[in-house]
């Protein structure tokens, strides 16, 4: 069963912004409180007939088979203009306008703001909205939504401490996640799995670059000795399709 609604983002002058929750089999019928994964995107997220390439990740239909006691909540990106690299992306990119996207400006640095809208604004709204357990709190995304996932993971690893970061566009922010990483106490981060495809060509970037660019990350990862993932998908393209194919994986990985 999916609910929808919308919730001011203060940070960003009060926009609003369509909040999508999925509830797992049964919740109705149940007393039981649930584990909340958050995903960003979500118009991508449940229903093929929503999603911005007309194919969606499909994750109501995998919470209905599977039986798996996870409320998923997926909130929309911004679709005006460069606004989704905006708030996607920690820290501003001076490069990314003129070389890939052949528009002058600065693009990226409203993602701390963001990430502070789930934890301050939305996360307590759905902790008292529905039953769920507060401590256990997932996240996961891909592409800018795998790099602002993966700074939530060092900015507040005690909260989003199962964290999920897919076909990841960390060359975004390289030289500045690969820091925060490091700098970042991120001990109470209890499972965090990234992956890339071999396949992962854009119509900006190619899949050697993404590719060079989520493994240096992985390296900097092991070195805090944490519990971290890292699979290398053959064949896996930039696309929902992908994703829709080895979330259910992912998650069994995160919930475990």
């Amino acid at each position: 069963m999916i609910q929808e609604f919308k919730v001011k983002i203060e940070q960003f002058e009060g926009l609003e912004r369509q909040i999508r929750v999925c509830l797992p089999y049964g919740y109705e019928e149940s007393e039981e409180s649930y584990p909340v994964l958050y995903m960003h995107d979500g118009q991508n997220l449940f229903r093929d007939e929503d999603a911005s390439y007309g194919i969606s990740w499909g994750l109501s239909d995998f919470l209905e088979k599977s039986k798996t006691p996870l409320i998923i909540v997926g909130i929309d990106c911004n679709h005006e203009g460069f606004q989704r690299l905006n708030e996607y992306g920690p820290w501003e990119n001076p490069t990314v306008g003129p070389e890939l996207l052949k528009i002058e400006g600065v693009y990226g640095g409203k993602g701390a703001a963001y990430i502070e809208y789930l934890l301050h604004t939305l996360k307590p709204l759905i902790d008292e909205k529905y039953r769920t357990k507060p401590e256990e709190t997932l996240m996961a995304g891909s592409s800018m939504g795998g790099l602002i996932s993966t700074y939530a993971a060092c900015r507040y690893p005690n909260v989003f401490s199962r964290v999920a970061s897919l076909s990841s566009a960390f060359w975004f922010n390289q030289k500045e996640i690969e820091s925060f990483i490091q700098k970042s106490d991120i001990s109470g981060l209890k499972k965090f799995y990234m992956d890339i495809g071999t396949d992962e060509d854009t119509s900006k970037v190619d899949a050697n670059h993404y590719i060079r660019s989520s493994k240096t990350v992985y390296e900097v990862f092991k070195e805090k000795g944490i519990d971290v993932r890292f699979d290398i998908i053959e064949g896996g393209k930039h696309h929902e399709s992908a994703w829709r194919e080895r979330m259910p994986e992912i998650i069994h990985y995160l919930m475990k």
